[in-house]
């Protein structure tokens, strides 16, 4: 057993744990604001209970693109969806977080999680494309049952995404019942 490797582990979830505290733009059904941990946790979630949708992808590749996905933003946190185009290197960023926050790990862990996370990020894979759209899509989803503010911007939501989901059927079946509740929640709101 190597203890040197054990603890490295366990620094690193101490570190990952950070990822409870940060908070994004979305919120819980009770008005509460929604964690980076919470939505990763969905996401994992989503993945598995539509597997069975996604015959020939690796289903453990999946759920470890959605663990990992927004580790990185236990460092620096969430940027919201509506402001990242005032962040263009957003992605460069996150995986330089990502790195420190994996400094801990042994040379074969750290590897692994970062070339999952670069396959999430440039969605190269059948498996890191079926996670960008169910990323999107779970933001989405807890945005038409969230306790927002007055001033949510719904429609955003109707075109957020769009590339990632229209590019497989079940993700666009899944964006029309999504994007209906939108409507309905923009047209509430108005």
């Amino acid at each position: 057993m190597d203890m040197e490797k054990i603890k490295g582990r366990l620094d690193f979830l101490r570190e990952a744990e950070k990822l409870k505290d940060v908070l994004r733009s979305a919120h819980t059904a009770s008005g509460r604001t929604e964690s980076t941990a919470e939505h990763s946790w969905r996401l994992c979630l989503m993945a598995m209970v539509f597997a069975d949708q996604l015959p020939g992808l690796d289903l453990l590749k999946i759920l470890k693109m959605c663990v990992i996905h927004d580790l990185g933003e236990a460092i620096h946190g969430d940027i919201p969806a509506v402001s990242q185009a005032a962040f263009p290197n957003k992605g460069e960023q996150e995986r330089l977080d990502l790195l420190l926050l994996a400094q801990s790990l042994d040379s074969p862990l750290k590897a692994e999680i970062l070339t999952l996370w670069d396959d999430y990020e440039n969605a190269r894979s059948p498996e890191a494309k079926a996670v960008k759209a169910m990323d999107k899509l779970e933001t989405l989803l807890q945005h038409t049952q969230g306790l927002n503010p007055p001033d949510f911007d719904y429609a955003f939501n109707l075109a957020y995404g769009k590339k990632h989901t229209d590019a497989d059927p079940l993700f666009e079946a899944l964006r029309a019942l999504i994007d209906r509740a939108t409507e309905q929640r923009l047209h509430a709101a108005e």
